[in-house]
């Protein structure tokens, strides 16, 4: 069986990288394969990346708002049938309120700055797992 594949990104102007490289890393050593496609990406470019590279979670990593822009078009660009690949949203500007606005409009799981390694990757596994099963 192959390790989860999770594509790591940052999109729109946001140039805050540390976070995604930070739990990318943390990602990598809880043995998961990670894609890291760097800063300045669209939802077109992400979800190609994520098709093409067969991945099972996209993580963001937000630490502007502009994200919240691009949510909608990502999410519609990933609903493949029968298996839509989970988005996660993690980073220092999602508060509890954003992450339960940003989960009723279809985002897998969100993360704000008092989130545990544990916690992270203890839920990209359950859903990168259950993608898998798909």
């Amino acid at each position: 069986m192959r390790p989860l594949r999770i594509l790591i990104t940052i999109m729109g102007l946001d140039q805050h990288e540390v976070g995604a490289v930070a739990v990318a890393r943390l990602l990598r050593d809880a043995g998961m394969e990670v894609i890291y496609t760097g800063r300045f990406n669209l939802p077109e470019r992400v979800a190609r990346t994520a098709i093409d590279e067969d991945v099972d979670v996209v993580g963001l990593s937000c630490h502007s708002w502009e994200y919240l822009y691009y949510v909608e078009e990502l999410l519609g660009l990933l609903d493949e049938p029968g298996a839509p690949i989970p988005v996660v949203v993690g980073g220092s500007v999602v508060t509890p309120r954003d992450a339960a606005a940003l989960k009723e409009r279809g985002i897998a799981a969100a993360f704000g700055p008092t989130a545990t390694p544990a916690e992270i990757v203890a839920t990209i596994s359950a859903l990168g797992a259950r993608k898998a099963r798909a």
